[in-house]
């Protein structure tokens, strides 16, 4: 028949603000050239499992193979780990990965950008004609951030 049971897929809620705020950033940046573009850093962030993937798993196995070691998924306490890592980039450079140790909220984010935006835009622009360009994450857009 064609049917199967896969998982969806995921894709960012983007309200009506966030839409016309993209459009908005689209319109006004549609005419740079590549020499704006190499003027811009860019940062995100990303958290890596250090043993398996936190998503749904699933496996196609016979009713009477559910203890075989090939149908097991081992557990760890406490899921096993995990590592985040923050780092900027640009047509020119790449910043110093940084391990951001406790929870991205707007208050770590903040002495991330005190500490280490700041001096590498500097280094990196000493003309301070240099961007910095962040993706939309919550503690990016938090009030203590944009102040």
């Amino acid at each position: 028949m064609g049917y199967g049971s896969p998982s969806p897929v995921r894709t960012p809620l983007l309200s009506a603000v966030t839409k016309i705020k993209r459009l908005q950033f689209t319109q006004e940046h549609k005419d740079w050239k590549v020499e704006h573009w190499k003027k811009v850093m860019w940062s995100d962030e990303s958290r890596f499992q250090l043993h398996y993937a936190d998503g749904r798993v699933r496996i196609w196995r016979k009713q009477y193979e559910s203890m075989h070691p090939t149908c097991m998924s081992t557990t760890l306490q406490d899921g096993g780990g995990s590592v985040m890592v923050w780092g900027m980039f640009s047509w020119h450079d790449l910043s110093s990965l940084i391990c951001v140790e406790q929870c991205l909220n707007s208050t770590t984010y903040l002495s991330i950008i005190a500490d280490q935006v700041h001096p590498i835009i500097l280094m990196a622009y000493p003309n301070g004609n240099g961007f910095f360009q962040q993706d939309n994450a919550p503690c990016h857009g938090a009030r203590i951030v944009q102040e």
